[in-house]
């Protein structure tokens, strides 16, 4: 809806009335009423960017015949990384709002950690031209802890300059909790920037009296519950939950039987990190609805967790519902169990291949970011003196990670990878140009025998993550990824099996989604040669590198406690 309705005042008005033809009308369907769950009969009528009329017969100078189908509000993702998507945001727009994705709420703290602000910049200028409303928030911890070295730093000057673009909806995901809790003058600043806004949430298994005072800090809405007693107990104090189901952190089904009429008001949909991959063979947030009602949530809970409640959560006030005065945001699906977009009007227009090549273009940003140090075989190995060793013990479908431990065997002053027991090498290697650090340690979840996977998308500081049963195959894939400008290699016995390239700041790619499709199955097709067993390595891999996430991972500067919130000695 426009910042200023006064010019259309009125040519509004006459349109609702009947008293002019209006811009659009769609006839024939019925409308789900999200506030009684009513199908109604009625043309839905549109002025410019703005639902004018409902429930009667209008004239209109373009009419749409949605005969036989139900017209429902457009989708608004709560939350989500458009970089985890790997293409730039217009390609993102193309790729989801036909799925019927019209209001994405996104925090672009990925190109963040590479780029700092100018990346944000970049995506506030994506959002003059998308075709779906993205919102960016500004993004709260650049980087996610002081355990990790990344390309940028933010502090609360750097984002009180960045505030007051049109698309700001508040400020991202809060993840250095303890910093909160224990009132970290940075993080204060950074919160009394927003004191009285909206301020996203992220506190992975907190609760009791730490949850009290994170919620205390003016932190509303939160996605990080992977329980239905966490989520419960998240809601009782007053924090609304964002159902999350990505391409690694599934949530959906342990949340599902939480989500009601009762409790759909404070309850909505996102997806976090979901790649072109599994929007392409699953879905998006449609895929999230047809799901939750296959499990037993009923339908009017389902959609309205998907827009209402989404809306309310965030105040945007101005979306959510199909009805006079709303934004012209409405999916029209086959049955409501099926949520199987046919026709998408983003603020009134209809996402279809002209809509999309009228948007206008964006410039990359972040070419050559790479700046990793030439890497041997040796930089892999594991020196040691004691057999006692932390292991990263994967869970998949989560980033929630088991810290492990344990006897390996010293050889040659070097702990090896055991494929026999599934105790993979695992290394992060700094490629921001600052220090050319290069931290070791061992995982457990790939199933990996032979060869390497190797890549720059790696939460959140971004350096190159690398895991292998063979060293020369590691430093092989590590240093193709400074030659491609960053993004993801399979290598085995020598050779480059896949790839693909990422060369806006190592995260995204130049090509259409349709391409980075593509080569994603030839990668997932050529771990699998390597005996990985993981559905998504590559994204599974990016998040072993995150320290704010529990039990154990590992970052440059080594293997991080992440429930001490410390670097392992």
């Amino acid at each position: 809806m426009s910042d200023d309705p006064s010019p259309h005042l009125e040519r509004r008005i006459a349109q609702a009335r009947g008293d002019a033809a209006a811009e659009l009308v769609l006839r024939g369907g019925r409308m789900l009423d999200l506030v009684t769950g009513a199908l109604l009969e009625g043309d839905v009528a549109i002025c410019g960017d703005t639902i004018v009329g409902t429930g009667a017969r209008y004239d209109g100078a373009e009419m749409i015949d949605v005969e036989g189908l139900i017209l429902v509000p457009g989708f608004i993702d709560t939350h989500l990384h458009v970089e985890s998507s790997l293409v730039t945001p217009l390609e993102f727009d193309r790729c989801v709002t036909p799925r019927g994705v019209t209001t994405a709420i996104c925090d672009p703290h990925e190109i963040a950690n590479v780029l700092g602000a100018p990346g944000i910049r970049w995506f506030q200028e994506a959002a003059r031209l998308t075709l779906m409303d993205l919102r960016v928030q500004l993004s709260s911890c650049v980087p996610s802890t002081h355990m990790e070295t990344a390309g940028a730093a933010l502090g609360a000057d750097d984002i009180a300059g960045l505030m007051g673009d049109p698309s700001g909806i508040g400020l991202a995901e809060f993840m250095n909790y303890p910093g909160v809790i224990h009132r970290d003058p940075e993080a204060m600043a950074k919160l009394r920037l927003f004191a009285g806004g909206h301020v996203d949430g992220h506190c992975p298994l907190l609760g009791g009296r730490d949850l009290n005072a994170y919620i205390a800090a003016g932190i509303r809405t939160e996605h990080e519950a992977t329980s239905a007693a966490e989520a419960r107990e998240k809601l009782q104090k007053g924090m609304r939950v964002l159902i999350r189901e990505g391409s690694v952190s599934m949530d959906l089904e342990a949340l599902q039987p939480l989500l009601t009429e009762r409790t759909a008001p404070y309850m909505c949909l996102c997806t976090d990190d979901r790649n072109p991959l599994d929007i392409g063979e699953a879905g998006h947030l449609d895929y999230m609805i047809r799901r939750l009602i296959a499990l037993g949530t009923e339908p009017l809970a389902a959609y309205r967790a998907a827009s209402l409640s989404a809306a309310e959560a965030f105040g945007l006030k101005d979306r959510g519902l199909i009805a006079p005065g709303k934004r012209a945001d409405i999916v029209a699906v086959t049955s409501l169990e099926r949520c199987d977009a046919q026709i998408v009007l983003a603020g009134g227009r209809v996402a279809d291949d002209a809509a999309f090549a009228a948007r206008g273009t964006l410039p990359p940003i972040g070419r050559g970011s790479v700046k990793a140090p030439a890497i041997g075989a040796a930089s892999f190995r594991a020196t040691a003196n004691r057999e006692e060793t932390p292991v990263i013990g994967i869970r998949e479908g989560q980033i929630l990670t088991d810290h492990l431990t344990e006897t390996v065997a010293i050889e040659d002053g070097d702990k090896r990878p055991d494929p026999d027991r599934d105790l993979a090498r695992i290394a992060i290697v700094e490629r921001h140009g600052r220090n050319g650090n290069i931290a070791t340690g061992f995982v457990r979840g790939f199933g990996l025998r032979r060869g390497a996977i190797a890549s720059t998308v790696c939460h959140d500081h971004h350096n190159i993550a690398c895991v292998g049963a063979d060293y020369e195959d590691m430093a092989l894939a590590a240093n193709r990824l400074s030659e491609i400008e960053g993004g993801f290699v399979v290598a085995e016995g020598g050779r480059i099996l896949a790839e693909l390239a990422l060369p806006i700041a190592g995260l995204m790619s130049l090509e259409p989604f349709e391409h980075v499709r593509e080569r994603l199955e030839d990668l997932r097709a050529a771990a699998r040669t390597l005996g990985v067993v993981l559905d998504e390595p590559f994204l599974q891999l990016a998040f072993l590198a995150l320290p704010v996430i529990p039990a154990l991972k590992i970052t440059d500067r080594g293997l991080v406690d992440v429930t001490r919130f410390e670097i392992l000695p």
